[in-house]
């Protein structure tokens, strides 16, 4: 398994490169512990890679995830959802055994 993201994550990603006139950086994401179910995902811009990072190129974005972040998120897919005037990220992780109401936390 790896790391998926939607057309919509995609698109929504180089629109936020392009925004901020990023060139090679990677999209890290990660897991860190806290939220209401345990643990929190995490997603930011980054321009380094760890020793022990995991990285994949998906479509011309390139996404880095930490060795520890990597047992929680193998097989995720980030999806953008917008809903009316807002939209966001959202993370569909087939490892989590519940989330909670926000979709920012979870537990394994």
């Amino acid at each position: 398994m790896a790391m998926n993201l939607s057309e919509a994550a995609l698109k929504q990603v180089k629109q936020l490169m392009a925004a901020q006139n990023l060139e090679n950086v990677y999209l890290r994401m990660g897991v860190k512990g806290g939220g209401c179910s345990g643990l929190s995902y995490s997603l930011e811009f980054d321009n380094e890679v760890g020793p022990h990072d995991k990285t994949f190129d998906i479509d011309g974005v390139k996404v880095v995830v930490d060795a520890k972040s990597y047992l929680y998120l193998n097989g995720i897919t980030l999806d953008y959802v917008t809903q009316g005037l807002t939209g966001g990220f959202t993370f569909v992780n087939p490892n989590a055994k519940s989330s909670c109401g926000c979709g920012t936390s979870f537990s394994a």
